[in-house]
């Protein structure tokens, strides 16, 4: 893909705004727009060379998006709901890119973003409560407000695996992939992961490479989606609906526009089950979860109703009996690590030129030269990829040197495990709002409607502020306390803590781990969130500046989380 020059506006080293966005993806760009209408001064920094975030950079072969693209999409603004015509039912990443770029023209956000430039730096300042930010550009500004959108899932994982620095071949990120063409034709490939980006990556490679040999780490549950070109008379049905669609969104657990279940797994018949995951199997997608029963993340036996299911359409897919059953997931249940979409995968492995290593029985031990040693065997190679997925949920902000009231370090009061009030806020850093942060839906709902909420309501509190003339908000370690063991009671009675997934931090060496979603669902999160800004702005600290001589005013008494 060709990564077009853009425009880099750098402020003025003593400019002052009234917010800083970090980041330009979904929700840096929603953020950007919504206050800057609002009036407020604002600066965004990407660090990508031009907008769209996780999709400037994760453009390996066959990335796509997992939510089906008209409600993986913005609701702001009707016109582009009614003007944008989706190619497929799944859109690729091109075609996600083509679609933010066409958002930062069409409301003319580029003038106010600076690209290629890291956010190195954020210090409060406890005098003027403003925020001194640096930037890997020499950028030093200061902010009112800092509002992060650097993302979920963008912090890059590098595998520690022993030597990789001796191979000689070339090496490939998924999650920084080079914006020139990539060509396998004729060469012996390695791919190291199996999650979301190596199951999209493998079938691609696979059908392009003389040989693929598939390093598989812990084996996965990969649900159809049965992708195609979007249907013309469904786009015009959705176009027609979309403010149904967008309000089932925003009621609904995973922020899609399914009808949930109403009825456990363990309630009907054998026969009706296998029909009720029949049907949605067939229909692709999340519906597996969203339409079949209520209960496959809370109750184990129920969960390994669907787990069997899935397992019994890979062993009648893949041809080698002994590649089907290490392509069987036994270590986690359904759903617990996040469950990707590929319509290829697993008939992938009946191609003589693709091979599958379990590393969990053999691990790699070595690199020399082009050959990866694991502990019984050599593979000789001439490009590696690496499918190792991201530091998530933390590890964007954990990048930058965040510092709050009295010099709090950021990484130092996330050491033992991240906090947050409801993903919005951190007690000890005032005037700092995190979209999709930890311990909100963030990733086990639909990203788009979780991105317009969190910026609608920080939007909403920025703008209460500036009517009442207060200029500081910081969460209170009460209420964050408070939430964060509401959140941890709710993910316990799920069967999520089972898995070692990137959603604990598993993933990460030395990590600590802890379950930082939030997992109530996101229509209740989202009435949980509006009535505490009803309240004004319960659990949170309103003030003036420390500077100004006018007195605190306090939050309301805190209601309990329980109702």
């Amino acid at each position: 893909m060709k990564d077009e020059a853009q425009p880099r506006p750098h402020p003025r080293a003593d400019e002052q705004f009234d917010a800083v966005i970090v980041g330009a993806g979904f929700a840096g760009l929603y953020a950007l727009h919504k206050l800057r209408n609002l009036g407020f001064k604002v600066r965004a920094f990407e660090k990508g060379g031009d907008v769209g975030g996780v999709w400037y950079w994760n453009h390996y072969p066959g990335a796509r998006c997992d939510c089906e693209s008209y409600y993986y999409s913005y609701s702001f603004s009707k016109e582009l709901q009614q003007d944008w015509c989706w190619s497929q039912r799944y859109a690729e990443q091109p075609e996600i890119l083509r679609y933010l770029r066409h958002v930062a023209d069409r409301f003319d956000l580029r003038r106010d973003i600076a690209f290629d430039t890291i956010v190195e730096s954020m210090v409060f300042d406890e005098v003027t409560s403003l925020w001194i930010v640096k930037t890997s550009g020499g950028d030093v500004v200061t902010s009112r407000f800092i509002v992060s959108a650097a993302g979920c899932i963008s912090a890059m994982q590098k595998p520690d695996y022993p030597g990789l620095t001796a191979f000689e071949g070339e090496i490939y990120y998924t999650a920084a992939w080079p914006h020139h063409e990539v060509d396998f034709s004729g060469k012996r490939v390695g791919i190291i992961g199996t999650g979301a980006s190596g199951v999209q990556a493998i079938p691609i490679i696979a059908a392009q490479a003389a040989h693929l040999a598939v390093f598989q780490r812990t084996a996965n549950f990969v649900l159809p989606a049965r992708n195609g070109p979007m249907d013309a008379e469904f786009d015009a049905w959705v176009k027609a609906h979309y403010d149904e669609i967008r309000a089932k969104c925003l009621a609904s657990p995973g922020a899609v526009p399914f009808e949930g279940s109403h009825t456990s797994a363990l309630e009907v018949s054998a026969e009706e089950r296998q029909a009720v995951y029949a049907r949605t199997w067939a229909l692709g997608g999340l519906r597996f979860f969203a339409e079949t029963f209520n209960d496959l993340i809370t109750d184990e036996a129920a969960n390994e109703t669907a787990a069997e299911f899935v397992r019994a359409h890979i062993r009648e897919v893949v041809n080698d009996p002994k590649i089907a059953e290490t392509l069987c997931p036994d270590s986690h249940p359904i759903a617990t690590k996040r469950p990707p979409l590929g319509d290829d995968y697993y008939a992938t492995f009946n191609r003589a030129n693709v091979t599958l290593v379990d590393i969990a029985k053999s691990p790699i031990t070595a690199f020399s030269g082009r050959t990866i040693h694991t502990a019984d065997a050599g593979y000789e190679l001439d490009a590696l990829v690496l499918a190792t997925g991201f530091d998530a949920m933390t590890g964007a902000l954990l990048r930058i040197d965040v510092r709050g009231r009295g010099g709090l370090e950021l990484k130092s009061k996330w050491a033992q495990g991240a906090r947050s009030y409801l993903g919005l806020s951190i007690a000890g850093f005032p005037n700092l709002f995190t979209i999709t942060g930890p311990f909100s839906p963030s990733v086990v709902a639909n990203m788009p409607t979780g991105v317009e909420h969190h910026v609608d309501w920080i939007a909403d509190c920025m703008t209460h502020m500036r009517d009442r003339g207060l200029d500081f908000i910081e969460a209170e370690a009460e209420a964050e306390d408070q939430w964060v063991e509401h959140s941890a009671q709710v993910a316990n009675a799920t069967l999520y803590p089972k898995a070692n997934s990137w959603y604990v931090g598993a993933n990460i060496p030395g990590k600590p781990r802890r379950f930082s979603v939030y997992l109530g669902g996101f229509g209740s999160y989202a009435k949980h969130c509006e009535r505490i800004a009803h309240d004004d702005y319960e659990g949170f600290l309103l003030r003036v500046s420390p500077a100004s001589t006018r007195q605190e005013v306090p939050s309301v008494a805190r209601a309990a989380l329980s109702d």
